[in-house]
């Protein structure tokens, strides 16, 4: 393996060169090409460089434009478990802030606090990743799109390129190297978010007030359009940030919709300082994330938290874990070390999220009343960690489906379900040979 020398203070950072014909005429060889430099695909690429792999990191837009423009909330447990420094300064625009979950618009609600997630701005983590991907040595290349993967070269607009992994990281709509299927329009969730400014603050606060909230509580309307549905506001000092997600392949406004909704009916929300949309897949993870010299990570991978359509962290610790098997020339270990932790969870939930599309707002109500969705189930989601299935909170669970019987003949087939596929998940094969029986096996359950 050879380690690349074009370091930060050596040179400086190669961020718009192309593909640079080797002295023998052929086309420049690198361990590792990666295709996208967002989250997921910048911090592989810091990862591999660190590692001493000769890495390549492109991106269809311009750097500074690549991955997610939002302030997007991430576990902060992910930053650790993707050896990724936590975010501060700037990037951090709030730490385990209390967190209501309400149902419609009210009044019923669950109040959440010490989840330990951190709400991110996402252009400068982007920005973070990627500086940090040029300082270990990584080459970082935007305005490039891919034309074709041919063997062991992937063609672009700005040259050739040859190596002996790929990494998908570019996304739902991106280079799709492993011949993924397309989601259907029924498990895509339409999301947008903005920042935007205060124009009336006495309104801004009355608002969260008649909701119970306060300066930077978060306050999040679900089950608003459909089951799967939510308005999320946090007023943060003279800017108030909102967040919507929603499924329109199941006949609901979009996100976007969503927003343009809250501000038409709330005159204290003033113009758009940043933030971006974006359709975000749901399902549970592929069964295939390794297939030849090509790899995907992050939402190319079906690395995205369904029940609140989050892969931020996903891909993050996708990342390590593949650098850490290609470091010792195994990939397929990626594939099982993270199927097997991070995908079994994953998996379950989807099973959840399939759920929740087909609850009404009253459903929803009647499982807050019941106790079925409390504080502890809600935090564990927002953490992408499985609730407590210890003794004291199955009787408690128990206990609360006797006063939802309806409900709970739904939701408890679900919840064996989830232990099913949380099972299968952890069985996910060393052997790639028996990828093709596990797959079966896991799509029936």
């Amino acid at each position: 393996m050879r380690k690349s020398t074009n370091r930060a203070g050596e040179g400086g950072a190669d961020f718009t060169c192309t593909s640079r014909l080797a002295s023998n005429g052929g086309v420049e060889h690198f361990d590792v090409v990666v295709v996208g430099a967002g989250t997921a695909g910048a911090a592989a690429a810091a990862q591999l460089a660190a590692r001493g792999l000769k890495t390549v990191c492109l991106d269809s837009r311009p750097l500074g434009e690549s991955g997610a423009r939002w302030v997007n909330g991430v576990a902060e447990a992910a930053f650790v478990d993707a050896g990724v420094a936590v975010p501060a300064g700037e990037e951090l625009r709030s730490r385990d802030h209390r967190f209501q979950l309400v149902c419609g618009w009210g009044p019923d609600r669950v109040t959440v606090e010490g989840h330990g997630v951190l709400d991110v701005d996402m252009r400068l983590l982007v920005a973070r990743l990627q500086e940090s991907a040029v300082a270990r040595g990584a080459r970082l290349i935007g305005g490039a799109r891919v034309a074709g993967l041919q063997g062991d070269v992937l063609s672009t607009n700005v040259g050739e390129f040859r190596a002996r992994w790929f990494v998908d990281a570019s996304g739902l709509s991106g280079a799709n190297l492993l011949g993924s299927p397309s989601v259907p329009r029924e498990d895509l969730c339409s999301a947008a978010q903005e920042v935007r400014q205060v124009t009336n603050h006495a309104a801004a606060r009355a608002f969260f007030e008649r909701h119970g909230a306060g300066p930077g509580d978060a306050v999040c309307f679900t089950s608003v359009a459909g089951g799967y549905s939510i308005v999320n506001v946090r007023l943060e000092d003279d800017h108030v940030s909102i967040l919507t997600g929603s499924i329109p392949g199941l006949g609901h406004p979009s996100g976007r919709q969503l927003i343009d909704r809250f501000v038409h009916e709330n005159r204290f929300v003033g113009d758009v300082i940043f933030g971006g949309v974006r359709a975000i897949p749901l399902s549970r993870p592929r069964d295939r994330l390794v297939l030849g010299r090509t790899i995907a990570i992050g939402d190319a991978a079906g690395q995205v938290f369904s029940a609140h359509g989050s892969g931020i962290g996903a891909g993050m610790v996708a990342a390590r874990l593949l650098a850490d098997a290609l470091e010792r020339e195994a990939p397929h270990d990626y594939a099982v070390r993270w199927q097997r932790s991070y995908g079994s969870v994953f998996a379950a939930y989807d099973v959840f999220r399939r759920l929740s599309q087909t609850l009404t707002q009253g459903e929803v109500r009647e499982l807050m009343r019941a106790g079925l969705i409390d504080a502890a189930s809600t935090s564990a989601a927002m953490q992408q960690q499985l609730p407590d299935m210890g003794v004291r909170p199955l009787v408690a669970r128990l206990r609360a489906a006797s006063r939802a019987p309806a409900l709970a003949s739904r939701l408890v087939p679900a919840l064996v379900r989830m232990l099913a596929v949380t099972a299968a998940y952890r069985r996910y094969p060393r052997d790639p040979a028996r990828l093709d029986v596990w797959a079966s096996w896991a799509r029936r359950l």
